[in-house]
């Protein structure tokens, strides 16, 4: 009997025990508050070993911390090192073990931040934009709703240690539920959730749901540990849920938005609701004059609420479903008095009304985001990241080299430059300038880089185009007389690359080697150092600036696969001989035409047996090159003439062959009888007929000819001969009648042998000219991938070059920004020093994942001999002393008054593409585009390139010359003087030669 008494009392104190902690939590409250105070981060210098990052969770991957591991790597293989990383305390490493999240206050908003060089923000990205920061701007009525919806005792003050992530009735009810289910499968059960919960579910779990038991537990423990994280009483906790739910629970997404995470987003993104008036309604106590307003706000706060269930049904295609149940909510609500009844049917008489597409937005200005979406850009090379919009998510602040103050005051002047007073102010008003009604047209862009111990680092990056397409950097442009740099470069890394071979061997070298491509610039070296056997390499080049070229257009140039004529700027230049260095300083063509032909030259005997393969004709490489000949050349022809049958069949496939052909009798026959070989005479004459009208021969004529051109008579070249078509387009028209929809790689297989039987002529002996000349275009090419990899070097930045002496002059173009890096590399004696950007990356600041990365100096390559960039150097200094660029010269200044040293080169691009008759005749062109560019330095610390730019046809009606980038960058003196003059950067360019050690 005492026993009996003594379990029921247990039983009733242990009842009563357990009921007090549920309502009270008191032991969890101690418990969990000790844990959580254990489970602590630091950040220290250097990579932590100490530190777990997550692998899954719609937070942690938007805000890229699951991605930090794969981050950090990238940038580490970049030159970037970890500065300082977080380091777990031994709890906290222990418990993340457990697959349970770390405990810390998750950031209201998160998102990319650049900074400038000061440390001034250049761009800021937060989402979601539209928040409470504090719980008490959230207004009453939304707190209340929100927790008669979904928690209802949360904020409850009575129990201040009370646990937020358990309500123990509800918990009760499912866990009963459950077990009914067992015994009668099929009854439905609800949900245990609470809002602690819920955030961690759509914050942490695998793509934000609860997959299991286990892991509704885990979402359990670390909604307990967050809550206490700042002590046992969970008052403020409570509150700070609430605000992170509203602010953050997942809404869908949509078009134009993007994902949408919070009540003030939603109503902005679905329903056009304008964030802060809604507030203001929803505090507004209910009048007549109100309520209309503040209804049909309360009434899609109520959805969005309600919508959290199956957000991407609700809010994309299950509307009218959304609209009833939130009018099922609006009467329960009034009914427990959370809303009144006036509230309640003003907002029952009110639709819904969805936004139909995203209000008209201000467009962003992207003239002031040029050097922000230049950094974007790298970052998303560095990062591996797939979009901007990905980008723009991550917890991360960079630190840049953009001197922002600077950036804005150019970026400022070319905007103004519209302005006529502006443009006449600078000087840009003149002869081969611009006129006043000419000023919108013109596209300006500018680009400054500093060198330093780090890398060449980006200072100045804008324009006036307000648009996201980046002159600097996203263009191909025909620059003109800048190739002139590259081509005086490459001239002389051909005159060094001579000197080191001969040198040596000078005295014994009777005369430059025999050559059956005549080398010029060889025999000019080996006959210079037969004359001179102690010079050096300074004095080779020095003499190499000083030879002769003559000026005169009147020659033609093989190149190309053509012959082709090219002019001067300055007719008086025609009957000119000219050193090197001058035609450079004046930036005179056919000087550079001819010292491009001596290049190729150059390198057209630097490949292996090129002197046998042009004079013996029992050399087995020419049939090699014939071969190559006839595939490329036949290819071209074959893809013309699908053009013009793509698509065709039957009927309508013959008659446009027969259009093409002339109407002769004995051609159309020929025609006809090649591509329908089996067709019978009443079908050849059906085919003729309509094309020759009256000249139709009789029917024993018609006869004959069907006789005389059966296709077993002639081989293919003779039927195209006589039909007076290309072979290949007669294999054409045949295939297609029996392959009606092949695609180009499917012709160009079928084709092979076919395209070396239209070739076969031109192996023949009697052909020696022909196959002359087909090899040097072959070999020609050759040398252009030679000189072409010596380009890249220098960081030209497209796959090829147009295989032409018209290189020397921009027929392959370029881009500003790569002839940025280019002067950079002269600058810097030779080195290709890294083009820097970015020099700090901060991630997941305030986090137990805090990482910050530095950029490290790094060790540039040496593509030029510092030799060579001193000769360049001095030419490029001419230009502007006395050349092309001479308005520039006194310019700028240092401190004390005296010249800087600048030099740089100028360019003129005039694309227009061309339209040639029979004999050359010009039939029509096309105009492209404009340019005038200079890209210069500025004493031994800044380079970088001005550009000018008109495209389209409207481009033809301008004349202005490279001399309007040079007056322009002069005009830029005063905006640029703070920098230039900021001796604070000079130190760390003096070791800048150490780069390459």
């Amino acid at each position: 009997m005492k026993k009996g008494v003594l379990c029921l009392l247990f039983s009733v104190v242990l009842a009563a025990a357990v009921a007090y902690e549920a309502q009270t939590s008191y032991l969890q409250s101690r418990l969990f508050s000790h844990y959580a105070g254990e489970m602590t981060y630091s950040v220290e210098s250097g990579p932590s070993k100490a530190i777990a990052f997550p692998t899954y969770g719609p937070y942690n991957e938007r805000q890229g911390y699951t991605q930090l591991p794969a981050f950090t790597e990238r940038l580490q293989n970049h030159s970037f090192e970890i500065r300082q990383q977080a380091r777990f305390s031994a709890p906290l490493q222990e418990y993340v073990s457990l697959g349970v999240n770390p405990v810390y206050q998750e950031k209201l908003q998160a998102g990319l931040s650049i900074l400038d060089d000061a440390g001034t923000p250049l761009y800021f990205y937060r989402k979601p934009e539209r928040i409470y920061r504090e719980f008490s701007e959230i207004p009453d009525l939304l707190v209340n709703t929100l927790l008669f919806i979904e928690n209802r005792e949360l904020l409850d003050d009575k129990m201040p240690r009370r646990n937020p992530a358990v309500e123990w009735d509800r918990l009760g009810q499912v866990i009963y539920a459950h077990g009914v289910n067992l015994f009668k499968p099929g009854q439905d059960t609800a949900g245990a959730s609470t809002l602690a919960t819920q955030l961690e579910k759509y914050r942490y779990s695998p793509n934000g749901l609860t997959s299991d038991i286990s892991e509704k537990l885990r979402q359990m423990l670390s909604a307990s540990l967050r809550a206490y994280q700042d002590g046992p009483d969970t008052a403020n906790a409570r509150r700070t849920i609430v605000r992170d739910y509203i602010n953050t629970t997942p809404l869908a997404g949509r078009i134009g938005f993007g994902e949408i995470l919070g009540v003030g987003e939603g109503l902005w993104a679905w329903y056009g609701v304008d964030f802060d008036q809604a507030n203001q309604l929803l505090r507004l106590e209910t009048t007549n004059a109100s309520v209309a307003d503040k209804a049909r706000v309360y009434k899609s706060v109520l959805s969005l609420l309600l919508s959290q269930r199956r957000p991407s049904h609700y809010l994309l295609g299950g509307r009218e479903e959304l609209a009833r149940l939130t009018d099922s909510y609006l009467r329960v609500l009034a009914n427990a008095g959370v809303i009144d009844s006036q509230l309640r049917d003003s907002a029952l008489a009110q639709p819904l009304i969805f936004r139909t597409a995203a209000d008209a937005q201000l467009p962003p200005q992207f003239t002031d985001l040029k050097a922000v979406n230049s950094v974007r850009a790298e970052l998303l090379r560095l990062l591996g990241v797939k979009s901007l919009y990905q980008l723009d998510r991550l917890d991360l602040t960079v630190k840049t080299t953009v001197a922002s103050e600077v950036q804005e005051n150019v970026g400022e002047i070319l905007q103004q430059l519209v302005q006529p007073e502006v443009a006449r102010s600078m000087g840009l008003i003149g002869e081969r300038l611009l006129s006043e009604d000419q000023l919108d047209g013109v596209r300006f862009s500018f680009v400054l880089y500093e060198s330093t111990t780090t890398g060449n680092k980006l200072r100045v990056q804008t324009d006036n185009v307000d648009m996201p397409f980046d002159l600097n950097d996203d263009s191909k442009l025909d620059l003109g007389s800048t190739a002139k740099l590259r081509t005086l470069i490459t001239y002389l890394t051909v005159i060094e690359t001579l000197y080191n071979r001969h040198q040596q061997v000078a005295g014994s070298v009777e005369n430059a080697p025999a050559s059956a491509a005549v080398d010029p610039l060889r025999q000019w070296v080996v006959s210079y150092l037969q004359g001179n056997p102690q010079a050096s390499l300074p004095e080779i080049l020095d003499a190499a600036m000083l030879r002769n070229y003559s000026a005169s257009p009147h020659e033609w140039f093989f190149t190309a696969g053509g012959q082709h004529s090219f002019h001067n700027f300055e007719k008086k230049d025609n009957t000119r001989v000219m050193t090197v260095a001058e035609a450079f300083n004046r930036s005179v063509n056919l000087v550079f035409i001819r010292m491009m032909r001596d290049i190729s030259r150059f390198y057209i005997n630097e490949i292996p047996g090129v002197n046998d393969l042009l004079q013996n004709p029992d050399n087995p490489l020419r049939q090699q090159y014939l071969v190559r000949y006839a595939t490329k050349e036949g290819q071209e022809y074959l893809r013309d003439f699908y053009k013009t049958y793509r698509g065709q069949q039957g009927q309508q496939l013959i008659d446009t062959f027969a259009s093409r052909v002339r109407p002769v009798p004995y051609r159309l026959a020929m025609a006809f009888r090649s591509v329908q070989p089996d067709a019978s005479i009443a079908a050849m004459t059906a085919f003729m007929a309509p094309r020759l009208g009256a000249e139709m021969p009789d029917a024993s004529e018609i006869q004959k000819l069907y006789d005389k051109y059966g296709k077993d008579k002639f081989n293919s070249n003779d039927r195209a001969y006589l039909a007076g078509v290309h072979p290949l387009e007669l294999w054409l028209v045949s295939y297609l009648q029996d392959n009606p929809a092949p695609s180009m790689s499917e012709l160009i297989t079928a084709s092979a042998d076919e395209i070396q039987n239209a070739y076969a002529w031109l192996f023949k002996t009697r052909s020696w000219n022909k196959q002359q000349k087909r090899i040097r275009i072959l070999v020609e090419k050759e040398a252009f991938v030679a000189i072409h990899h010596q380009w890249q070097q220098l960081g030209y930045p497209f796959p090829s070059l147009v295989p032409s002496y018209a290189t020397a002059l921009g027929a392959s173009a370029d881009r500003p920004l790569a002839l940025t890096e280019l002067m950079g590399i002269v600058l810097n004696e030779g080195l290709r020093l890294p083009m820097l950007q970015i020099e700090d990356l901060h991630f997941a600041a305030d986090t137990p994942y805090e990482t910050q990365l530095h950029a490290i100096p790094r060790v540039g390559e040496q593509v030029l001999s510092p030799d060579v960039c001193h000769t360049v150097r001095q030419a490029l200094m001419g230009i502007v002393e006395s050349g092309t660029a001479r308005r520039l010269s006194g310019t700028f200044k240092d401190a004390s008054g005296n010249p800087l040293a600048v030099g740089g080169k100028t360019g003129t691009g005039d694309h227009r593409n061309k339209r040639f008759g029979r004999g050359g005749q010009l039939l029509g062109e096309t105009v492209v585009n404009r340019n005038a560019i200079f890209t210069f330095f500025i004493d031994d610390r800044f380079f970088g390139t001005i550009l000018a730019n008109v495209g389209g046809p409207r481009a033809k009606n301008f004349d202005f010359t490279s001399g309007l980038a040079a007056q322009l960058l002069k005009s830029l003196e005063p905006a640029l003087r703070p920098l230039l003059l900021d001796e604070s950067a000079q130190p760390g360019h003096e070791s800048v030669a150490q780069h390459g050690e």
